[in-house]
């Protein structure tokens, strides 16, 4: 098993693509491996013949453990290769670098111990995060603890949501999860995404000053020009829902009320004011709850965030969201609204200052133009960091993002 870097000491053979008697060129993956951090791919390092699968599919198995042998006798490079990163193939020997050409994608050798003072190094190891990929802010490229936290997110979602798939009493058990019990109770290992998970919400409940308000509104307009942009050509074969213009809504909201995308700089005291937006979207999937995110969402036409969100879905859908896919979130929407519940209070996720519960829309009597009448009704719960948002700006936020919604011709006037 390679090395899969800082914190991350062992990884679960998801599946074996290769059985013994197969010829395997160096490159090709031979199996998928998890780590605490996200499904990767694992290519072999040599060609040759697969000679033996050493641990079957489900087994979680330790850094530097033999997993699989490949008879490589006539590769001469073989001799002296040591593994790097998983998912990034194995570094050669100086000689065999140096007799054979770098294949795309391939790495050549392990990054660079990453600079981090010691309690952030014992932050990461106790979030389960690898250095190496976090991206440092601090001065001279240190990382700092929100760095870390921000990394964390990476492989963590709000425990309490789900946008992607169906009740969480229809998913069951995956097989591959080891338990153990009698017939009364059962006893389930808690290890790669949903540790990673569980590590990260506590690191945040516990470091945020967490504060949640709630405001019930009116969203019949929006779900009327749904229904209307469904049918518009230029969104034809695209994901048209509310959720899209929910996070439309957000985007332009944090337009009006810059401060609220930002993050906490515990080693530094600073506040860092992001100028972009990250829009977080949180997903269950068969290996946990996730948050893959849309890179600068502020830039995109509706159009555009339709099929962002779409391909974010569809891909944790198929539990193949990559840990960059997950890193440097600076917002987060998690649509609780798709189980029925009507709200809730968010945990945020680490390195973000808000995180937005999208509750169930239902048809209730509603004073409208001074008539009571059914109308389509919601409730937004936005969750933030109090030490950098005030009760007047997460109220101006949150008010906004219903304002919006209310009158989604505002989405136009108000960009």
């Amino acid at each position: 098993m390679p090395d899969v870097g800082e914190g991350l000491t062992e990884a679960e053979i998801l599946k074996w693509y290769v059985q013994p008697g197969d010829t395997v060129t160096d490159g090709q993956v031979v199996c998928e491996v998890e780590t605490a951090k996200a499904a990767v791919e694992l290519p072999s390092p040599f060609d040759g013949t697969v000679h033996e699968l050493h641990h079957p599919e489900g087994t979680t198995v330790d850094v530097g453990k033999v997993i699989i042998s490949v008879n490589v006798a006539e590769d001469p490079g073989a001799e002296g290769r040591r593994p790097v990163l998983v998912g990034y193939g194995v570094a050669a020997s100086p000689t065999a670098r140096r007799a054979r050409r770098a294949r795309p994608g391939r790495a050549a050798a392990g990054p660079e111990r990453p600079l981090a003072k010691p309690p952030v190094r014992k932050l990461a190891k106790d979030l389960g995060i690898d250095l190496t990929t976090v991206v440092p802010t601090g001065e001279g490229s240190v990382v700092t603890r929100e760095d870390v936290r921000a990394a964390a997110a990476a492989a963590a979602a709000a425990a309490e949501t789900a946008t992607t798939v169906p009740r969480a009493d229809a998913v069951p058990v995956p097989a591959a999860i080891a338990s153990t019990g009698d017939a009364r109770e059962t006893r389930i290992t808690v290890k790669g995404v949903r540790k990673a998970t569980a590590a990260a919400m506590v690191g945040s409940a516990f470091t945020a000053p967490h504060v949640t308000e709630f405001v019930t509104f009116d969203i019949t307009r929006t779900m009327k020009l749904v229904g209307e942009l469904r049918s518009d050509k230029d969104l034809a074969g695209l994901r048209v829902n509310p959720l899209l213009l929910i996070a439309k809504a957000v985007l332009v909201a944090v337009g009006r009320n810059l401060e609220v995308n930002a993050a906490w700089d515990e080693a530094n005291q600073e506040i860092v004011l992001k100028h972009y937006v990250n829009l977080g979207i949180a997903a269950a999937t068969p290996r946990g709850l996730i948050v893959p995110n849309i890179k600068d969402a502020h830039t995109q036409s509706l159009p555009e965030l339709a099929k962002s969100l779409g391909e974010l879905v569809g891909t944790a859908r198929e539990g193949r969201t990559t840990p960059a896919a997950m890193q440097g979130g600076t917002f987060t929407i998690t649509n609780v609204g798709v189980l029925g519940v009507d709200t809730g209070t968010p945990i945020l996720n680490p390195g973000e200052s808000a995180i937005l519960a999208v509750g169930a829309i239902k048809l209730q009597p509603w004073v409208h133009k001074g008539k009571v009448k059914p109308r389509q009704v919601t409730t937004l719960a936005l969750s933030f960091d109090h030490r950098l948002i005030d009760g007047e700006l997460g109220s101006t936020f949150l008010a906004d993002i219903a304002a919006i919604l209310e009158h989604p011709k505002r989405l136009i006037t108000w960009a």
